[in-house]
This record gives C-alpha cells, structure tokens and sequence, in this order.
C-alpha cells in the first residue's frame, strides 16, 4: 500500500523560504509522476508542480521561479523547494502520486495517492 507522508511545512516571513518534503518508505516511486498542490482557506484546491517518472517538471504560473520540484527515486522522496514567497502561497499542501500522472499539467484527476496535507503560513 503506497503511503505518502509530507512534511517541512511551517510558519514563514514573506520572502522566505521553506523545503517540502514528501516520502513513500518502502514504496517504490519510480514509475510514478509526483504532483504538489494545495488549497488555501474557503478555496477549491489548486495545482502547484508536478514531475514526471523521467524528471520533466512543470509548474503553474505563480509558482515560476520562485517554486523548484525534484525527486530522489532512491530515496522514494520528492521534494518542493519554495522561495520568495508569498501571503498567497499559505495553505494547506498536498502531495500525490500517480502513475504516469503530470502529462504536460497538474491536474489532480491524474493521482489515486495522496498525502495527508503540510501547513504552509505565509505571515508577517
């Protein structure tokens, strides 16, 4: 059974910067695209990143170049670096999985795993 268990989240100044992290121990992700989203208070959830099983990445456009996603296939591990950020960025973040999933975008109908969400609060 793949579970995935997220972490790194926290409290941030603006401008900050914080590393997400999103594992699956004993589960190997090798063939799967790992995906990033997050939904803020009173709304829907969105997607931030996704990387495919062979390391393409896409990301939506307020995250670009501020946002990096990576994976580490040996550590069963993908990871969201988050620089510069923003109020907006706050919420709750979610990692997901799915095979063959980040196909050219982030979207959520492509993952049958997910994890169980990381705060992100983006305060002065």
């Amino acid at each position: 059974q793949l579970h995935l268990v997220e972490s790194g989240g926290g409290l941030v100044q603006p401008g900050g910067s914080l590393r997400l992290s999103c594992a699956a121990p004993g589960y190997g992700l090798d063939y799967h695209g790992l995906g990033w989203f997050r939904q803020a208070p009173g709304k829907e959830r969105e997607g931030v990143s996704c990387i495919t099983s062979g390391g393409t990445t896409v990301y939506v456009d307020s995250v670009k170049g501020r946002f990096t996603i990576s994976r580490d296939n040996a550590e069963d591990t993908v990871y969201l670096q988050m620089n510069a950020l923003k109020h907006e960025d706050t919420g709750i973040y979610y990692c997901a999985a799915g095979i063959e999933a980040c196909d050219g975008a982030v979207s959520a109908t492509e993952y049958n795993r997910w994890g169980q969400g990381t705060q992100v609060t983006v305060s002065s």
